[in-house]
């Protein structure tokens, strides 16, 4: 039986007729630009992430890059993140002028080490940027922390709905850093039918000047205090993302209980080592990460049984040509190296039959000769 790494038309049966109805509204309102659909999801999100401010824009990378220029992160200014994750995590600073200075990873979390970030702070340090990787927090009190003063933009793209239990507190994700970034592309946990983002923040000041940036850099027509961007979330997504909206916690959940049966199936195998989630985080498994011996050769097992997998991430972004520039060379960070070697992620989407639970199994262990 075939398994596909994530199966969208199987979400898209089941929610159908209420998605339709939403785009229909924005179709017959006839307001395509902003508009009620868009203000309502950002209200929406704003209480998921109990936030004051919730700014919808064009993608999860212009997110991180107009909160950057937000804080007026500029040329001559070093962006502190993680080499382990999305390209859109390091490619955002760059595109703001800024130095990306990387930080190796936790081996367990995979999210980025604080006692790293800890030693690579420096005067010239005006960012950080720690990822809630596979959909699990980092520790965002212990880098708001070590931060200091520095603004910490918590890139939260795969990890909406996540939260951590801080001083006997639940947080969620994107509520306690200087600024939270979200993703809606497709694959996500909450995924539009194309791409959108949202910016969070508990600052007025910087939730008016994403207002502004979004929007050319002014936010009445035809007066600009700045120069700002073309980034607002589509209005037909808002709508899109609403309506689906309703079943983000009963999906997460199910991801969960998907990640357990796995966990316990492959406890005995020497070679597959399951995700590591810190005991105070809840994690929302946008992706279900392994550790495996002979990666490569499982993937494509795997692919024989037409059973769906993804390397997230092959290449270390310390290691990516553009960076090159940067002067990173092989060895520098090896937690990161290491990991790109090791990982592969398996089928985990909430509409997965226990059968196709079993298929993957099964073929993982046969792979181990177990």
């Amino acid at each position: 039986m075939a398994v596909p790494l994530l199966d969208l038309k199987a979400q898209h049966a089941t929610i159908r007729d209420s998605v339709i109805n939403a785009m229909t509204k924005v179709i017959d309102d006839q307001v395509f630009i902003l508009g009620d659909a868009v203000e309502r999801f950002e209200r929406e999100v704003s209480q998921l992430s109990r936030t004051a401010h919730a700014i919808g824009v064009a993608n999860g990378t212009d997110a991180i890059l107009l909160s950057l220029r937000a804080l007026n992160v500029g040329r001559g200014d070093e962006v502190l993140t993680t080499p382990f994750t999305f390209f859109a995590t390091a490619g955002a600073p760059h595109n703001v002028g800024a130095k990306v200075v990387f930080a190796d990873i936790d081996p367990d979390t995979f999210n980025i080490s604080t006692e790293a970030i800890a030693a690579a702070i420096k005067p010239s340090t005006k960012a950080i940027i720690p990822v809630d990787l596979f959909g699990q927090m980092a520790p965002i009190e212990v880098i708001m922390d070590a931060a200091g003063d520095i603004p910490v933009i918590e890139d939260a793209a795969q990890a909406i709905g996540a939260r951590r239990k801080i001083d006997g507190k639940w947080v969620m994700a994107g509520e306690a850093a200087t600024i939270g970034t979200l993703s809606f592309f497709p694959s996500k946990n909450l995924g539009g039918y194309g791409d959108g983002g949202m910016v969070v923040t508990q600052r007025d000041e910087i939730a008016t000047r994403i207002r502004r940036l979004r929007v050319h850099g002014g936010m009445k027509t035809y007066y600009h205090e700045e120069v700002g961007y073309n980034s607002r979330l589509d209005t037909l997504q808002a709508a899109v993302l609403s309506a689906k909206m309703v079943n983000l916690a009963m999906w997460s959940a199910a991801r969960r209980k998907n990640a357990a049966y796995y966990n316990a199936a492959f406890a005995d195998l020497d070679d597959v080592r399951t995700p590591t989630v810190d005991p105070a985080n809840e994690s929302i498994y946008n992706q279900y990460t392994l550790r495996v011996a002979k990666r490569d050769g499982l993937q494509g097992h795997l692919r024989d049984k037409e059973i769906g997998s993804a390397i997230y991430y092959p290449l270390s972004l310390h290691l990516q040509p553009c960076f090159e520039y940067l002067g990173y060379k092989r060895g520098a960070f090896p937690e990161s190296e290491r990991a790109t070697q090791e990982v592969i992620s398996l089928p985990v989407y909430p509409e997965l039959k226990q059968s196709q639970l079993d298929e993957v199994i099964d073929a993982v262990r046969s792979f181990y000769g177990r």
